[in-house]
C-alpha cells in the first residue's frame, strides 16, 4: 500500500486530531496561526496537554483503521528493538512487526510503513511548534512552563529522528544527514526547499531547545511522570552528549538527572502484579494507557502495547502475544550470557523447563515465574510457533496482576526513561575519561543486579571487540536492563555494532537468521517518497535490501562460550 500524504498536510491533520478543534489550517503550513489557536477558550493549555497526551492510546497513523502497531510512542520502541538481535519474532509473517524485524519491503520510501514515523513524529513536532509560537520568544508566567515542555518534547522527538535516519552517528560523521528541521518559523514556501540537517546542525538545534527547556522548567513540579520536568531535560542532555561523545557533559547531566530517583529493586523488577506496568521511584518519564483510549476500547484492545508485550491474560487469552502469534522472546544467546545469580534472568522463562517430562511438571515450574502458569503454558505450546515456554518474556506484567479482564490488564504505564539509564551513561562517560572510574561505577551498578558480578565476565556476549571490554560491558548491561525499552538500535548504531542471529542453538526463525559485522542497512530508515517529491532539497537513504537465505552459524564468540546448544 502506498501513502500519498505530504508531510505538512499530515502535520496539520495530526494537530487537528490531537486537540479536537474544528479550525481550518493551511494544509502546507508548519504551524497554526496564533489567532487561530487563541480563538478557543483555554487553547494554550489544551495544546500543551496534547503534546504528551497524544504519546499513546490513539490511532494516530490511521484513525479509521485499527492497525495493531498504531498505538503511539511505545510502538516505535518495539520497531527499533526488533531490528536488532535481542528480540525474537517467532511468527514468520503475522507478528505485525515483520517489516522492521525482517527488513520488509515496507521500509522502502514508496510504502505506508515508511510513512509511519513521518506521520507520528512530525505531528508531535507540530504540536510543539504551535505551543512555542503561541508562547512567543519571551513567554510570560502563564506560558513559560508550557513552552518549556514544548521545547523539551521537540528535542525528544528530534533526537529519535536523528538517530533513526542518520546513516552515521554524530561522533563518526558530524556532516551526515539526519532529517529536515521543521520549527515554528518554517513556512509553506521554505518547506519545499528544506534539506536534511547535518548531525552537527541537528544536535546543536536539539541542545538549544534543551537549554530553553532547562531554563523554563526551573522550579516546575509536575503531577506525575507523564510530563517532562527539569530532571527529564537533564536526562535528554545526558543522552545527547553520549551520542556526541562529549564525555564530561554526558557525565555531568547524567548525575544531575539522577538526583531524587532510586534504582528499581529486585522486588519491584520481578513483581507479578506491578512489574514494569506502574511507575516506580526509578522511572523518570513515560506514558500510560487509559481505559477510555481507542487503543484499548477498539479491536478488543489488540492494537496496544499490552497486546504485543503482555503474555499473562487468561482465560480470555486475548492479545497478539498471548493468543494469536505468540510472544516476542529474548534472544537465546543473550539469555545464555545472563548468570543465574543475576535476578534479571528471571524476567524470561528458563528453557530448561521445556526439558521436563510432563505438562503438569512444566506448569508447576511456571508458578515460580507467573500467577498464570496454565495460561503461559498454553501460549508457549499451543499459540507460539516454537512450541516451548523457554525464553518467553515476563518483564511487562498486566495491570494489577489482572489476568482475565484485558481491558484493565492492558491499561499499563510504559517507561521512556529510567534512572538506571543515567547510571550507565554516568559510568560509560566516566570510563571514557578515566577507565578505572568507569569500571568502579559499572561494577557498583552491576552488583545491584548480581551480587557476584565480576568486571569483564561478559566477553562472550558479543564477537565485536572494537569498542573494547569496558564499553562492551556497558553495552551488555544496557541490553539486559533495557530489553524492550527502545534503546537497542540506537546503541547498535552508536557503538558501530552488527547483529548475530545465526549461531548454534539460535531461536530466531531460519528465514531471518542473518549475521552482520556492521550496522545493518535497514537501521537507517528511508524518508517517505512523498516528502522528497515535495521537498526538492531533501535527499534519501538507500532502500534497504533484505539478506537472502540463512547465514552460516557464527561460533567465534570472544571466549567461545556463546553456544546455547
Amino acid at each position: 500500500m502506498k501513502q500519498t500524504i505530504k508531510i505538512f498536510a499530515t502535520l496539520a491533520l495530526a494537530s487537528l486530531a490531537f486537540v479536537s478543534c474544528e479550525k481550518q489550517f493551511d494544509p502546507q503550513g508548519s504551524t497554526v496561526t496564533e489567532r487561530q489557536a487563541a480563538d478557543a477558550p483555554g487553547a494554550y493549555d489544551n495544546f500543551v496537554n496534547a503534546i504528551t497526551s497524544s504519546l499513546c492510546g490513539q490511532f494516530t497513523y490511521n484513525p479509521d483503521d485499527t492497525t495493531p502497531w498504531d498505538f503511539g510512542y511505545p510502538s516505535f520502541m518495539l520497531q527499533r528493538d526488533v531490528m536488532g538481535q535481542d528480540i525474537v519474532c517467532n511468527s514468520s509473517g503475522s507478528e505485525w512487526y515483520t517489516s522492521w524485524y525482517a527488513c520488509g519491503v515496507g521500509l522502502g520510501p514508496t510504502y505506508a510503513v515508511c510513512q509511519v514515523p513521518w506521520t507520528y513524529y512530525y505531528g508531535w513536532i507540530l504540536s510543539c511548534n504551535t505551543v512555542i509560537s503561541m508562547a512567543g520568544p519571551e513567554p510570560d508566567d502563564q506560558k513559560i512552563v508550557g513552552a518549556g515542555i514544548a521545547y523539551a518534547m521537540r528535542a525528544f522527538f528530534y533526537m529519535d529522528l536523528a538517530r533513526m535516519f542518520a546513516p552515521e552517528t554524530y561522533a563518526k560523521n558530524p556532516e551526515a544527514e539526519t532529517v529536515p528541521i521543521v520549527d515554528e518559523n518554517t513556512t509553506p514556501i521554505s518547506s519545499t526547499n528544506n534539506p536534511r540537517a547535518t548531525n552537527k546542525d541537528m544536535w546543536a538545534f536539539i541542545l538549544s531547545d534543551l537549554d530553553k527547556a532547562e531554563e523554563y522548567l526551573e522550579g516546575y513540579e509536575r503531577a506525575d511522570i507523564y510530563t517532562p520536568d527539569q530532571s527529564v531535560v537533564y536526562g535528554l542532555k545526558a543522552r545527547a552528549y553520549l551520542v556526541m561523545e562529549d564525555w564530561a557533559n554526558a557525565k555531568l547531566y547524567a548525575e544531575k538527572a539522577m538526583e531524587g530517583y532510586e534504582m528499581m529493586s529486585e522486588d519491584e523488577y520481578l513483581s507479578h502484579t506491578n512489574g514494569f506496568n506502574t511507575p516506580t521511584s526509578s522511572w523518570m518519564f513515560g506514558c500510560t494507557y487509559k481505559s477510555s483510549d481507542p487503543n484499548i476500547t477498539l479491536n478488543d484492545g489488540d492494537s496496544s502495547w499490552g497486546s504485543q508485550m503482555i503474555v499473562e491474560v487468561s482465560p480470555s487469552r486475548m492479545g497478539y502475544s498471548a493468543n494469536y502469534v505468540g510472544p516476542k522472546c529474548i534472544d537465546a544467546h543473550l539469555y545464555s550470557t545472563i548468570p543465574e545469580t543475576d535476578f534479571r534472568r528471571k524476567l524470561w522463562i528458563d528453557p530448561a523447563l521445556d526439558e521436563l517430562e510432563t505438562e503438569e511438571e512444566i506448569i508447576e515450574a511456571l508458578k515460580a515465574y507467573t500467577d498464570d502458569p496454565e495460561g503461559v503454558f498454553q501460549t508457549g505450546y499451543i499459540v507460539s510457533e516454537h512450541e516451548a515456554v523457554g525464553y518467553i518474556p515476563l518483564k511487562f506484567r498486566p495491570k494489577d496482576g489482572e489476568h482475565a479482564d484485558l481491558y484493565h490488564a492492558f491499561t499499563v504505564a510504559v517507561p521512556f526513561m529510567r534512572v538506571e539509564e543515567m547510571k550507565l551513561i554516568q559510568a560509560e562517560a566516566a570510563g571514557m575519561l578515566n577507565q578505572a572510574d568507569g569500571i568502579a561505577l559499572l561494577t557498583a551498578f552491576a552488583k545491584t543486579r548480581d551480587a557476584n558480578y565480576v568486571y569483564g565476565k561478559h566477553t562472550d556476549a558479543y564477537y565485536n571487540t572494537s569498542t573494547g571490554t569496558f564499553r562492551n560491558e556497558i553495552w551488555w548491561q544496557r541490553r539486559v536492563e533495557f530489553w524492550g525499552e527502545g534503546l537497542a538500535t540506537f546503541d547498535i548504531k552508536r557503538l558501530n555494532k552488527g547483529i548475530i542471529r545465526s549461531y548454534p542453538g539460535s531461536n530466531h526463525p531460519e528465514d531471518y537468521q542473518w549475521n552482520s559485522e556492521t550496522v545493518p542497512q535497514w537501521m537507517h530508515l528511508c524518508i517517505v517518497q512523498t516528502e522528497t517529491n515535495y521537498n526538492k532539497a531533501c535527499t534519501n537513504n538507500p532502500t534497504p535490501v533484505a539478506p537472502v537465505g540463512q547465514d552460516p552459524e557464527f561460533t567465534n564468540w570472544t571466549d567461545n562460550s556463546g553456544s546455547v546448544e
